[in-house]
């Protein structure tokens, strides 16, 4: 698969991330992301609204769904969602539930290894009962605290290729990559390229990081995009 470039819009503020949007399809940006955040604030209108600036792109909403798997994912799908995003975590049951609506209702289901014991086996897991997508992931806490303590904090680059080889659908590597980085993953056989935070999300606000941005996403487009021709 071609290498597709994903922003990550974990802002507060809709209209925000309405113009944060836009500004990233020129830049080149492939698919939209209603980030965690965003969804919490906003609720379904997030997604209805991206849905409606942007009739024909993809757009992820990141639930992180744990439970109730059949109706996030149901809701998400009607609101205009393409792809929504299940935890390993969640019991076998539930990522079923998330995988059979993205069936019924024709959207892509992403499958997070997020705090797995295992990253590895997280990942299997998630292909194994349907999902089709992995998101290998290192959480914000997680990264946060332990670069606070003064140590190494992991990288999702760290066990990429293991996960990458482990499973047959596409690999995606989120959680505090540099610029170097994120244009890097597609190199380890993960071809979609997450940028959010701190690339173009200041992950203290929760706001669109200052400065030229538009500039930076177009190279880094340029740079992912290029590779693949």
């Amino acid at each position: 698969m071609k290498p597709i470039v994903q922003i990550s819009l974990d802002l507060i503020d809709l209209d925000e991330a309405i113009e944060t949007a836009h500004m990233a399809r020129r830049a080149g940006v492939d698919w939209l992301e209603a980030g965690t955040p965003l969804i919490l604030a906003k609720g379904l209108d997030a997604v209805t609204r991206l849905r409606e600036e942007f009739p024909e792109v993809p757009i992820v909403a990141d639930l992180k769904t744990m439970d109730g798997g059949y109706l996030e994912a149901e809701m998400m799908a009607k609101a205009g969602a393409s792809h929504v995003v299940v935890m390993s975590q969640a019991h076998e049951e539930t990522i079923r539930c998330v995988v059979k609506a993205g069936r019924d209702y024709n959207v892509g289901v992403m499958g997070d290894n997020l705090g797995s014991a295992d990253m590895v086996a997280g990942a299997k897991r998630l292909e194994e009962l349907g999902c089709n997508f992995v998101i290998h992931h290192i959480g914000y806490d997680e990264r946060r605290g332990i670069a606070a303590r003064g140590e190494r904090a992991p990288n999702p680059l760290d066990q990429l290729r293991e996960v990458v080889d482990a499973v047959d659908v596409p690999v995606q590597a989120v959680g505090g990559l540099s610029l170097e980085q994120a244009i890097e993953t597609p190199s380890y056989g993960a071809p979609l390229v997450v940028l959010g935070a701190p690339l173009v999300i200041d992950s203290e606000r929760f706001q669109t990081a200052d400065g030229d941005l538009e500039r930076s996403l177009k190279r880094i487009c340029d740079a992912i995009h290029g590779d693949a021709n």
